[in-house]
């Protein structure tokens, strides 16, 4: 898989972030793959995952699948 060009990615927080600084950004703009990066660091790495792993992921955290925080 190739990585795609992230410099006009537009990323967003989730609503529930809200938690003194510590959460992520993805940018939902890429077919087929969701781009994650750190939100304190913006121009760090980002990670880029497969749309389906990414999918279940967020279905496993929102079942509580990793405990809480």
């Amino acid at each position: 898989m190739a990585r795609p060009d992230l410099s006009r990615a537009s990323w967003f927080k989730s609503s529930y972030s809200d938690n003194g600084g510590t959460c992520v950004e993805v940018a939902p703009d890429f077919p087929g793959v969701v781009p994650v990066r750190d939100s304190k660091d913006p121009e760090g790495p980002a990670l880029v995952f497969p749309l389906a792993a990414w999918r279940s992921f967020v279905a496993a955290a929102a079942a509580g699948e990793f405990g809480s925080a």
